[in-house]
């Protein structure tokens, strides 16, 4: 039984949870409270969380990175751009399959091997190249080499990495539209430079979700491996930001990245590490009591891109970062709970994962029991009724960013809005059933709905809406919506 009602009132509606202790420290809800309690909060209701830089250091999952990493260290400095036979850090089997070639490999046509050059001293010396374009104060701990000074490279030198750089760009573009098709779609309509940061940025997070998920079958410790190599992407990660530094040549586009956007913030990046670890079997969760616990995980595996592609997208006049980044993070947020209610099934079958959270199962009476069964029955069709009202609810306060963008980059999250949104509407098709089926937009219908995406980006969209478009719910639509179906289930579970 639920306790005292007026008293759970007075929490933010989407996140009413029971209080009980046994349920309060089960999973790692005990490690994550004080993370949860260090969140800033981002609107008047309590709905949008920002968690930058929030971690426990006491847990269990951070202090094994910590011990990991202070292991790596002692070893000694990084020195190798590939790791494994050639292969580049987070890039495995899965990631060659799907793109249908080793990555980074192109670099051999680049090397100068008459001169005994080889692919380490060529990126390095690329990575110099670009840090002589950076603007003074880009790279805070940079002590080796000149920032806004230039190199003495040669005219020949100098057309040799712009083409390597433009060759790892074309890559980076290739991996995101082999792993997030609709993404890259959205990409596509912005100005070149922004488009191949976005890719620099996506072919960073899609690394790093490797680290973590990729299969280690030879490995004697596969959890002890995937921790020293997680400690030594973070380490990378802070030397890129503080010095320029660079390891292979897939860091090349996010080097170059930070030196056309020097605004570009570390810790999304630093974050999304922390979100990686939640993901790591018998450190992280596989479980998430609340909605809260997993309102962080949003933020960190997904909220944080939108972080991340603000420097690039930039505002419109009249606004700042701040004022954008609560829709950001909610846009984040609704892609994540997308992905989650799309992928129940699949989560369950192949990782033994339940995103869900654990008291919106109870509340609705769902059990894991019938998830890992494939069970569709009512109570998991309330449920997944629920959870899409949730999910449009962030999307519709995302969409209230679009006009705080850039003229340049308002079709490119709208199109990706729009898209992604669509994926809720095919789980609504296939009578809520995400335990047997997929949602999946076909390509051709996401090329079909760009002019919308257009239109809706225009001034005159709000006077002229498209046939339809005034049936959408508003934001205030969607949070009555789930106080209304929470105020429901609270009257039968009192009966």
């Amino acid at each position: 039984m639920p306790q005292d009602k007026e008293k759970m009132n007075d929490a933010p509606f989407f996140a009413v949870e029971d209080t009980k202790e046994e349920t309060v420290k089960s999973g790692r809800s005990s490690e994550i409270a004080n993370e949860l309690s260090s969140g800033k909060t981002l609107d008047d209701k309590g709905i949008v969380i920002d968690f930058a830089s929030v971690k426990n250091t006491s847990s269990r999952a951070e202090r094994a990175l910590a011990e990991a990493r202070k292991k790596y260290e002692a070893r000694g400095t990084i020195s190798s751009s590939s790791k494994g036979g050639g292969r580049l850090m987070g890039i495995n089997d899965e990631v060659v399959a799907e793109v249908g070639y080793e990555i980074g490999y192109f670099i051999n046509d680049f090397i100068n091997e008459a001169s005994g050059e080889d692919a380490d001293t060529l990126v390095q010396n690329c990575g110099r190249y670009l840090r002589s374009k950076a603007s003074m104060g880009t790279f805070p701990q940079s002590s080796n080499w000149s920032q806004g000074k230039g190199e003495d490279f040669s005219p020949e030198e100098i057309a040799r990495f712009d083409r390597l750089l433009a060759r790892a760009y074309e890559e980076s573009g290739i991996v995101t539209s082999a792993f997030a098709k609709t993404f890259y779609l959205g990409t596509q309509v912005l100005p070149e430079s922004a488009m191949k940061a976005i890719w620099a940025v996506y072919v960073w997070c899609r690394r790093t979700d490797e680290i973590v998920d990729a299969p280690r079958p030879e490995a004697r410790d596969p959890n002890a491996e995937m921790l020293t190599d997680l400690s030594e992407w973070e380490i990378r990660l802070e030397r890129l930001f503080d010095r320029g530094e660079v390891v292979d040549v897939l860091d090349l586009p996010l080097l170059d990245c930070k030196v056309k956007y020097p605004k570009l913030p570390i810790t999304p990046f630093s974050d999304m590490i922390r979100g990686m670890l939640m993901d790591i079997p018998g450190l992280g969760q596989d479980r998430y009591d609340t909605w809260d616990e997993l309102h962080l995980y949003c933020y960190r595996v997904a909220g944080t891109v939108g972080l991340m592609s603000m420097p690039v997208f930039g505002c419109a006049p009249g606004y700042t970062d701040d004022t954008a980044k609560e829709p950001a993070l909610s846009l984040g947020v609704a892609f994540q709970i997308t992905n989650i209610l799309r992928d129940v099934g699949e989560d369950a079958r192949k990782r033994g994962r339940v995103y869900l959270p654990q008291h919106d199962m109870e509340r609705f009476g769902v059990t894991e029991q019938q998830i890992f069964e494939q069970k569709v029955d009512e109570n998991y069709i309330n449920l997944m009724k629920f959870e899409i009202a949730r999910a449009r609810m962030y999307y519709a306060r995302a969409l209230r960013g679009v006009p705080m963008l850039s003229a340049e980059s308002r079709l490119p999250v709208q199109l990706s809005l729009d898209a992604y949104g669509k994926i809720l509407d095919k789980i609504e098709e296939n009578g809520y059933d995400s335990l047997t089926k997929r949602a999946y937009v076909g390509k051709w219908e996401k090329f079909a709905g760009i002019p919308a995406s257009w239109y809706r980006t225009l001034d005159i969209s709000k006077f002229l809406p498209l046939p339809g478009d005034d049936n959408l719910g508003k934001l205030e639509e969607y949070e009555k919506r789930l106080e209304e179906m929470l105020e429901k289930k609270w009257e039968e579970m009192s009966k």
